[in-house]
C-alpha cells in the first residue's frame, strides 16, 4: 500500500509533553511506529502558533534522541490563532490517511466529524464525547464513511487489567459484587495544563471514564444507574471553577442478570511533589474471591537529589536507551500502534472495519462510557440523585 499519512490534532501534554520535561505519548508512539513502517507525512495541527512553535522544538529534540527521520507539516502556517486549521490539514492530506485527535473534550465531536466525513480513520483520546447526542452524530457519520473509529482507552492493554479480565471471565473470583477504584493525579493538571478549558470538563470525565470502560470491558455488564457527589474547595480557592474530587457509584447488570456496583473515587489535587503523576488502585470483590491491583506501585522506586522520590510506571510509556538510540515502550505506545496497524490492515484489504467491532474500543463500544458520564454529570447537577443510564441497547 501507499505510505500512510497521519494527522495529529492537538499539541498538548499527551501529544508531545507540553508543560513537562518529557515528550508525551502520541508522538513517541508515532516515531516508534515509523521504525518499521512508512509514513508519507506527519501532519500536526494546533490552533495556536505558540503551540506549534513548542511542538516543533519538542518533535525535533525527540527525533534526534530516537534517531528517527519523519517528514512533518505544521498547521496553521501563519502567525494567527486558527481554531479551524485542522480543516486545512485534512483537506491537504493524501490518502490513505488517519487522524489522531487529542484536544479538549468539547471539541471532539466537531473535529472528529470533519475527519470522518473526509474519509479518515480516526482515533480520539478519551472520552469520545461528553454527551450521547454527540456520540450518535459521530456513529452515523462513521457508518456512512465506512472508516475505522476508536477511542484511545489504553488501559485495556495494561497487563494488570488483562489479568482482571481473565479472573472474571474464567470465574475464579465468582460473580462480581463490587468494584472500588481510586484514581488521582497532581494538581498541576487543572491548575496549569487544563486551566483555559477547565470549565468544560471535570475530574470524573478526565480520569474516571477510564475505569468505566475497564469495568465494561472486563465484565460485559450494562450500566443501570449512577449517583455522584463532588467537592469544591482547593480549586475554588485558587479561582478555578471545578470540582476537586468526585465520587461516583454505578450499578451494573451482568449478562446473566445479577448486579454489582462500582465506586469510582477521583481527584486531581494531589500535591505536585507526589511520587507519581497517577495514583490508582482497583479492588474487585466477588462471590468466590477478590482481585486487587495497585496500579501506581509497579515495583520501581527511585530517589535522587534532583527529582526527589519517584515511582514510575514502566508499563505505560517509558523511554529506554541513551541519546541517539532512545526507544519507547508500554501500553500507551501499544494503544496507538494497535490503531495504526489496524488501519494498515484495512487499507490492504486484509480485514473489514466490521471485523474489529467487539475487539477494539470502537465508537460503538464507547457508547457505554459516555452514557455513564452523562448520568454522572446529571446526578451532580441534581443534588446527587440517582440517574438512570440511558442510550444502552
Amino acid at each position: 500500500m501507499k505510505a500512510l499519512s497521519i494527522l495529529v490534532v492537538g499539541s498538548g501534554m499527551y501529544v508531545c509533553g507540553r508543560g513537562t520535561l518529557g515528550y508525551g505519548t502520541i508522538i513517541p508512539a508515532l516515531y516508534e511506529w515509523r521504525r518499521n513502517n512508512s509514513i508519507s507525512y506527519l501532519y500536526l495541527a494546533s490552533a495556536s502558533p505558540k503551540g506549534i512553535k513548542l511542538a516543533r522544538r519538542k518533535l525535533g529534540e525527540l527525533a534526534r534522541s530516537m534517531n528517527i527521520d519523519v517528514p512533518i507539516r505544521y498547521f496553521p502556517k501563519g502567525r494567527q490563532i486558527d481554531g479551524k486549521c485542522y480543516k486545512q490539514a485534512i483537506d491537504e492530506i493524501p490518502k490513505p490517511a488517519c487522524a489522531i485527535i487529542s484536544v479538549p473534550d468539547y471539541l471532539h465531536k466537531e473535529i472528529a466529524a470533519y475527519a470522518i466525513k473526509s474519509g479518515l480513520h480516526t482515533l480520539i483520546v478519551k472520552p469520545l464525547a461528553p454527551t450521547l447526542r454527540e456520540v450518535g452524530v459521530l456513529l452515523k457519520l462513521q457508518k456512512k464513511a465506512g472508516v475505522h473509529c476508536v477511542v484511545e482507552f489504553h488501559k485495556r492493554l495494561d497487563v494488570a487489567n488483562l489479568k482482571l479480565k481473565d479472573a472474571i471471565t474464567q470465574g475464579s473470583i465468582g460473580d462480581p459484587l463490587y468494584f472500588v477504584i481510586e484514581y488521582s493525579q497532581r494538581r498541576n493538571i487543572p491548575v496549569v495544563h487544563f486551566k483555559k478549558w477547565i470549565g468544560t470538563t471535570n475530574v470524573f470525565q478526565y480520569l474516571g471514564i477510564h475505569y468505566v470502560d475497564i469495568i465494561y470491558y472486563v465484565t460485559g455488564a450494562a450500566p443501570v444507574r449512577a449517583l455522584a457527589v463532588g467537592q469544591r474547595n482547593l480549586l475554588n480557592s485558587l479561582g478555578i471553577n471545578a470540582y476537586d474530587s468526585i465520587q461516583a457509584i454505578i450499578e451494573w447488570r451482568m449478562p446473566k442478570g445479577n448486579t454489582f456496583t462500582s465506586t469510582i473515587i477521583t481527584n486531581w489535587i494531589d500535591p505536585n511533589r507526589t511520587s507519581a503523576m497517577s495514583d490508582q488502585k482497583i479492588k474487585v470483590i466477588g462471590t468466590k474471591g477478590r482481585f486487587e491491583s495497585d496500579q501506581k506501585n509497579r515495583g520501581i522506586y527511585i530517589v535522587n537529589d534532583k527529582a526527589g522520590v519517584e515511582e514510575p510506571n514502566p508499563y505505560f510509556c517509558a523511554s529506554y536507551g541513551r541519546l541517539g538510540s532512545v526507544s519507547y515502550r508500554g501500553y500507551g505506545i501499544d494503544s496507538v500502534h494497535q490503531f495504526l496497524n489496524d488501519v494498515e490492515s484495512i487499507e490492504r484489504g486484509e480485514m473489514q472495519v466490521s471485523d474489529l467491532e467487539g475487539k477494539r474500543p470502537t465508537f460503538r463500544q464507547s457508547i457505554v462510557s459516555t452514557a455513564v458520564l452523562e448520568a454522572v454529570n446529571k446526578s451532580l447537577e441534581n443534588r446527587s440523585k440517582w440517574v438512570a443510564v440511558g442510550g444502552i441497547g
